[in-house]
């Protein structure tokens, strides 16, 4: 809106800084962040008031978690409301990838959302069925995925190697569809423990800071060998949004939690990195710098899978978190711990913009 308004001025004086991408990003993370801080406690407040007795513990979980009773979940309201007005304010709303993005964060955050509320209504920890859920998730994701592919190609290109790249054709719309869909669960899967899915969302976030402005400059993007994809680079606000709005969160997140951010946040959050890495055709970079996720989400299909076949359990719980919870890990060291290797992951994919 700022940038429109600016833009049908031509820019006089002052406003001038508003041409600079890095200027607006900048605006946006601190517009997020004091968003969040400011809502944050009359927020919780009210969501405490609405849920009585908070987000629904598992009885079957780790006992230390019983602890949490009447904790309200949520959260990732505060979250999407502080994202939402800061893009609406620093983005480039004539841009189609910045709509891509915007429907798939909310539209994830929706699903969570319904999903969030019916726990709460019902007192359980099952929510709205899981076919539903992964329906309504292709179908936003699908739609998403064809807005960017109509202007951005469908070719797949792999990290490490600068030879040919692969072209899925009509089938890239689809593989697009599936990378959002699983960075949206994998994010969810993860936020199981205070601050566990927060930080690492920040980091993978400054991550695609670092690439949607690559891949958005013609001169770096040549030079680095990566797919220049125009436009990109004002995605760059977006990630700004996410670490504002997160490190907010995080504040009243941060152990013991006053708020969870719930389905809510953990879809739309994930969604939206999805969405990035689809955008910026750093797809499988994703997988690396979101490399905690995955090894969320791994543990949980194996130990499904090994289970209904065996009978036993590969993890004494799963997600993983939750494994080294029971071997006696205090949540605080988990959540550090897995930090520290979400912040390594990140380097590793930023690593392969120049090793190619």
């Amino acid at each position: 809106m700022l940038y429109l308004i600016a833009d049908q001025l031509g820019f006089p004086g002052v406003l001038n800084l508003i041409r600079y991408l890095t200027f607006r990003a900048g605006a946006a993370a601190i517009t997020a962040l004091v968003i969040g801080l400011i809502i944050g406690p009359k927020f919780i407040g009210w969501l405490r008031i609405r849920q009585g007795k908070g987000q629904p513990i598992r009885s079957d979980g780790p006992q230390t978690h019983l602890a949490k009773v009447g904790t309200p979940t949520m959260g990732g309201l505060m979250i999407l409301t502080a994202i939402a007005i800061s893009m609406l304010l620093w983005m480039d709303l004539g841009n189609r990838y910045v709509w891509a993005c915007i429907f798939v964060t909310l539209g994830f955050g929706a699903i969570g959302f319904l999903d969030d509320y019916d726990k709460v209504k019902k007192r359980s920890h099952k929510g709205v069925s899981g076919k539903v859920r992964l329906l309504a998730e292709f179908a936003i994701a699908g739609i998403a995925s064809w807005l960017i592919v109509s202007g951005n190609g469908t070719e797949l290109y792999v990290p490490f190697y600068n030879g040919p790249v692969i072209d899925l054709g009509p089938f890239y719309v689809l593989f697009a569809a599936f990378v959002i869909v699983g960075a949206g669960n994998a994010v969810n899967l993860t936020d199981g423990l205070d601050g566990l899915a927060t930080m690492p969302v920040i980091i993978a976030s400054l991550a695609f800071f670092v690439i949607a402005y690559m891949v958005g400059n013609v001169k770096f993007a040549t030079y680095l060998g990566i797919p220049h994809v125009p436009g990109a680079g004002d995605l760059i606000i977006l990630t700004a949004c996410i670490i504002g709005a997160g490190l907010a969160f995080l504040w009243f997140n941060a152990p013991p939690a006053a708020v969870f951010m719930g389905d809510t946040g953990s879809l739309a959050l994930g969604g939206a990195l999805g969405a990035l890495a689809v955008v910026t055709h750093h797809e499988i970079v994703l997988a690396i710098v979101g490399g905690l996720f995955v090894l969320e989400a791994v543990s949980v299909i194996i130990q499904v899978y090994y289970y209904k076949r065996t009978g036993k359990r590969v993890f004494r719980m799963a997600p993983i978190h939750h494994h080294f919870e029971q071997l006696g890990w205090s949540e605080p060291t988990v959540v550090i711990r897995f930090w520290i290797i979400s912040f390594v992951l990140a380097l590793a994919g930023l690593a392969t913009l120049k090793l190619r």
